[in-house]
């Protein structure tokens, strides 16, 4: 018989809990990176394969959310990601 005590401990319950909010965190992240692209097509602003990578790998919830409000107003991909390290 397997012993199965350690899958109920504190520690195992922790372990979970930290993977399940990583896992919330990178649904939120690519959630947030996926408006940003919806609006970004709607305007029809193209992006470069560079900024499609920075944006979709992004976890920075704020950034996300910098972008967002960004993307509504930018006319170029590049006024999105002003100030930021080069994609």
């Amino acid at each position: 018989m397997t012993h199965l005590s350690f899958f109920r401990s504190p520690i195992a319950n922790e372990i979970r809990d930290e993977g399940r909010q990583e896992g919330r965190q990178e649904g939120r992240a690519s959630a947030k990176a996926e408006d940003v692209l919806k609006v970004l097509d709607a305007r029809g602003i193209a992006l470069t394969d560079a900024h499609r990578q920075h944006l979709t790998t992004c976890q920075d919830l704020d950034l996300l959310d910098t972008w967002f409000d960004r993307s509504l107003v930018a006319t170029t991909a590049e006024e999105i990601f002003a100030g930021e390290t080069e994609a």
